[in-house]
């Protein structure tokens, strides 16, 4: 049975084809090409990946990505299709739809919404509740950095708290579109904020995401 993550690859990898090397991302500073390439380093080069997280390895991490992102396009795209070498950590169903489902789902949107004329996405409810039980774990990481008082909420009144404090903003939208909101992806999720003119002009200067 297909996994979440593996219905995510697959249709990164799909519309990474479609649009081409050259499109525009959400990603500050890439392309389709650079996202293709962070995607592949990140499942094949755990060495180099470090970088993501761990500041003094992000030199190495943009040379291996590079390196990577050289390559033919068709390639990078048949890596991702085919996912992990067998002994990597990412090979193992458990870990793939941990670690990859929201990181897909994510980047899709990342390509998806770069593009003119883009339209919404409509989840199904089993998706958007995995997505949504993986936000409600990672919500207090995701908005450490905020300036504000930071609470998630579902459209049925479910809330996850990103960060405590005052003044407080609501973020209301689905699932997918909080994921996005706090990934920092805040100007392309269709969500409502409700607070004061200042905290919402604090929140829209701050960072979230990791």
């Amino acid at each position: 049975m297909s996994t979440h993550a593996q219905r995510e690859r697959l249709l990164l990898a799909d519309l990474l084809e479609t649009v081409g090397p050259n499109a525009p991302t959400l990603c500050a500073g890439w392309r389709s090409r650079d996202l293709a390439a962070h995607v592949v380093v990140r499942e094949r080069r755990s060495d180099a990946a470090a970088g993501i997280v761990f500041k003094p390895l992000a030199a190495r991490l943009e040379r291996v990505q590079a390196e990577f992102a050289a390559k033919p396009y068709e390639e990078l795209i048949q890596l991702i299709r085919t996912g992990p070498p067998r002994l990597s950590p990412y090979a193992l169903k458990q870990v793939d739809e941990a670690a990859n489902t929201v990181e897909f789902f994510v980047h899709t949107e990342d390509v998806r919404r770069a593009q003119p004329e883009w339209s919404p996405r409509t989840l199904d409810p089993v998706f958007a509740d995995a997505l949504w039980s993986r936000l409600e774990r990672t919500a207090r990481l995701l908005g450490r950095k905020a300036p504000v008082g930071l609470v998630l909420r579902r459209p049925d009144g479910r809330t996850a708290v990103a960060r405590r404090g005052t003044p407080v903003v609501t973020v209301t939208g689905e699932p997918g579109e909080l994921t996005l909101f706090a990934f920092g992806r805040q100007g392309a999720a269709t969500v409502q904020l409700d607070g004061g003119e200042d905290a919402l002009a604090k929140l829209q200067k701050g960072t979230l995401g990791i």
